[in-house]
């Protein structure tokens, strides 16, 4: 099976995607004044280049409005994150992914309602560790 491409985008890059992921397609002066928001002071003509480079790498598409350009992702945040945690379990724990699910439990904190979702998750991972109630194999009903 062919290997998807990483998805390399840097830190600004991520911001501006962050920019257009939470609000839609924006023109480059919405996604300059979304990162003003945020504490990141920019040119108008940096974010334009920022929006162009993305563009480029194909993640980014552009149509025009009246005067305008409005830019909209063609990637999702998901594809994205994905790609980005993989490239760190390669990296970091040769490929395997428990010990860095190890790691993130040791020195996280979790909330009850998410150490209850990573359960689920766990437990759907192998089917024969589901409580009694749902295991056919330790039902009670006679034969």
């Amino acid at each position: 099976m062919a290997k998807k491409p990483q998805i390399e985008l840097g830190e600004a890059e991520l911001d501006v995607m962050r920019a257009l992921w939470d609000h839609g397609p924006q023109t480059v002066r919405d996604v300059m004044n979304r990162l003003h928001e945020r504490g990141r002071t920019v040119a108008y003509t940096t974010v334009l280049t920022f929006l162009t480079r993305l563009e480029q790498k194909g993640v980014v598409a552009s149509d025009k409005r009246d005067q305008a350009y409005v830019y909209r992702t063609k990637i999702s945040r998901q594809s994205v994150t994905l790609s980005r945690i993989k490239a760190l379990v390669d990296q970091l724990y040769d490929g395997a992914a428990a010990p860095m699910l190890a790691q993130l439990i040791e020195n996280e904190r979790f909330t009850p309602d998410e150490i209850t979702h990573l359960r689920k998750l766990i437990d759907d991972l192998d089917p024969d560790s589901k409580s009694p109630s749902t295991n056919p194999k330790n039902s009670t009903n006679p034969k």
